[in-house]
């Protein structure tokens, strides 16, 4: 006897493929706004762990109203008041080296290097080629590829 699948359960079945194939969220980083402690447990009376300095990018595992667990660009998770986020939103250089150009193109004229840990401004969305658009904290501008910073 030959068992033929109903066309809602071939559906069910590619939709269910489709959901395992893509992650269930996207991403979520948010950056620090000033100094704060990072704990080991969502509680000032938790450990202290580390202190994430002003500006730093930092991954968003779990949201609740006080407390936010994050990833540092270490991979370290830990947890944060939700209070210290908020400032402008900066990503981290992850390459040894980066160049900021002028335009994104990898021909355009050179900006300004950054080195690995440097903090950037981002200063818009990253364009359909992968390129985003960056300031440093003394007013240079610029782009640069997207894979080469942790944060955005």
């Amino acid at each position: 006897m030959k068992k033929h699948l109903h066309p809602i359960s071939l559906c069910l079945a590619a939709g269910l493929l489709l959901t395992l194939a893509h992650p269930a969220w996207a991403l979520e980083y948010r950056s620090t706004g000033r100094a704060a402690p990072l704990y080991d447990a969502p509680s000032t009376a938790a450990s202290k762990v580390a202190i994430a300095g002003s500006g730093l990018p930092l991954e968003v595992v779990v949201d609740t109203d006080v407390w936010v667990k994050v990833r540092d660009p270490g991979g370290r998770l830990a947890w944060i008041e939700k209070s210290a986020l908020g400032g402008a939103k900066t990503v981290m250089v992850k390459a040894d080296a980066s160049v900021i150009r002028q335009q994104p193109r990898a021909d355009a004229e050179v900006v300004f290097h950054a080195e690995r840990g440097l903090l950037l401004e981002l200063a818009g969305a990253a364009d359909p080629y992968g390129w985003l658009p960056v300031r440093h904290a003394d007013g240079l501008a610029g782009w640069l590829p997207a894979h080469e910073v942790w944060g955005r």
